[in-house]
């Protein structure tokens, strides 16, 4: 397993507290390599994801916090013709794939000894934290946006973590939460701590099993902070350097047009700096409203010109995909439902076989 280091000044991750960036020039921490996957060294006495621990990146000794969380169907689903393959990571245990990454990061943190952490979110990655952090004895601080769907924010408190709403948009959860972590508290960020991102790999060795030990041809997923996409990328690299695969998949990377500032820069040819005129407006995908998205550079380092692209589509759209999956019965929130809106853009052009990442349960939907 790669080492977790700044990806600005080489500073390894130090080896005591829980900084979320950089201590010596704030940069942001991630893994320097992809995972090491080796099949001669699952853990079958282990369940769930958690047959893959050569490849979590956690210390000797560790917690398993299992809630059920990974081995979700991949379900064939008829499109024009053909078929194409939803992943329902809306089937884990709090209803989205974010379980993935809580799972690995609290049993992270706790190894570290932390007991309270403070975290932010739309409403996903803040029901999955509670859900984990209650199973590992962690008490939990969440601040959601005001505007967060009722049932996310329900379900954290049913957790027992103490919820934190904030007026207006998404990013003012994020500066809030800023304000306790200056004050010292432990800052649980799944977008900045990289420790969550192995455990999100898994998706991609379970597709390749799935697909009967088959490389996907296309890979489409949400992208907010981009940590979804960027654990898929890091799985199947794991995957290639292990022999699993020839080559990567192609991967497209979906936003909302309300707020978009990966494509954005995705279509400044190589800029990458996210631009001072990018919207933070209301949308139906409220899982990726993210204006100053964390693993933006590490997208771009890992999938070139020719290995992917990054789209964005409208409410109508979204909508439409939305509806599209419930009366097939796939009943997933509209985030999910931006990969099928950019397979009905993109189809033509997308090499088979297709998945699609259905990240959230449409129970946790309230319009």
């Amino acid at each position: 397993m790669g080492r977790v280091i700044c990806t600005q000044c080489g500073q390894p991750y130090p080896e005591q507290g829980v900084p979320y960036r950089c201590i010596r020039c704030g940069g942001i921490y991630d893994f320097d390599a992809p995972p090491l996957l080796d099949w001669g060294t699952l853990r079958n006495d282990l369940p769930g994801l958690w047959r893959f621990w050569m490849a979590l990146a956690l210390p000797p000794g560790a917690g398993v916090f299992w809630l059920g969380e990974g081995n979700t169907p991949l379900v064939p689903q008829s499109y024009r013709g053909h078929t194409v393959h939803l992943k329902l990571e809306s089937l884990n245990p709090s209803g989205s794939y974010k379980d993935r990454g809580s799972a690995v990061l609290v049993s992270w943190l706790r190894a570290r000894g932390v007991t309270e952490a403070v975290e932010d979110s739309s409403g996903n990655a803040g029901a999955s934290f509670a859900a984990y952090a209650a199973r590992a004895g962690l008490r939990a601080v969440v601040y959601v946006p005001e505007s967060a769907s009722g049932p996310k924010r329900l379900q954290i408190e049913r957790y027992g973590a103490t919820l934190i709403r904030v007026p207006g948009p998404r990013s003012a959860a994020a500066q809030a939460v800023l304000e306790v972590v200056r004050q010292g508290a432990v800052y649980a960020s799944h977008a900045y701590l990289p420790f969550g991102l192995p455990g999100i790999a898994t998706i991609a060795y379970e597709v390749w099993e799935q697909l009967g030990q088959r490389m996907p041809g296309t890979v489409i997923a949400p992208v907010g902070h981009g940590g979804l996409l960027l654990g898929l990328v890091r799985g199947f690299q794991a995957l290639r350097q292990g022999g699993g695969i020839p080559q990567l998949p192609y991967f497209v990377g979906v936003q909302a047009a309300a707020c978009a500032p990966v494509v954005a820069a995705f279509e400044q040819r190589g800029g990458r700096d996210i631009r001072d005129d990018v919207e933070e407006r209301p949308t139906l995908a409220e899982g990726v409203r993210v204006r100053q998205p964390v693993r933006m550079e590490a997208l771009f380092k890992e999938i070139g010109p020719d290995q992917g692209t990054f789209l964005a589509v409208d409410e109508a759209e979204i909508e439409r995909a939305f509806i599209t999956l419930c009366h097939s019965g796939i009943y997933v929130e509209p985030t999910s439902a931006l990969t099928w809106a950019a397979l009905e853009r993109l189809d033509a052009q997308l090499p088979e076989p297709i998945v699609l990442i259905m990240t959230g349960s449409g129970l946790k939907y309230a319009s």
